[in-house]
């Protein structure tokens, strides 16, 4: 999916790093920060809350943001980890998932993004309600991304790793 949004590369990257509040925007989903290797790299624990009366999913992911320092795009690539932490009981662990967002200055103040994600979600799901979710969930979620970016914690946002357009 790819959208344009009024932000800067500093406030996406806010939002993004921002695992805690990442149930305000991401669909269906709530996650946790296991444990914060550095600035840009950490592992979290997400659930995604499936309709009855199919089971919620998990899935552990380890987190890498970094900067092109002549382009200033931004890439965060998100590998699942299936066995970082162990499964939990009527909850299926999504075994085979990966994520990544790019992010390029357009102007001073306006990004795009482009948002890619591969999942099997397991367990016994109809196509029905994977299709649904694979087109209804990313729309929403940028939807929410876009008017999280405009909160007032995210609008001055400085990183010291990360060079923002001019």
């Amino acid at each position: 999916m790819v959208c344009t949004a009024e932000a800067s590369l500093s406030q996406m990257t806010a939002v993004l790093l921002n695992i805690r509040e990442q149930d305000e925007w991401f669909y269906h989903t709530k996650s946790i920060v296991l444990k914060q290797v550095s600035p840009t790299e950490l592992f979290y624990y997400a659930e995604l809350h499936f309709p009855f009366p199919f089971d919620n999913r998990d899935f552990v992911e380890h987190i890498l943001l970094s900067q092109n320092p002549v382009t200033k795009i931004v890439t965060m690539d998100v590998q699942n980890l299936p066995d970082y932490i162990p499964p939990k009981k009527d909850i299926v662990r999504v075994i085979q998932s990966h994520c990544n967002w790019v992010i390029k200055p357009v102007s001073k103040n306006l990004i795009l993004i482009e948002f890619t994600l591969f999942a099997d979600p397991g367990g016994s799901i109809p196509s029905w309600l994977v299709n649904m979710m694979s087109s209804y969930g990313p729309f929403e979620t940028f939807k929410k991304l876009k008017t999280e970016l405009q909160k007032p914690e995210y609008a001055r946002v400085i990183f010291p790793y990360i060079k923002d357009q001019k």
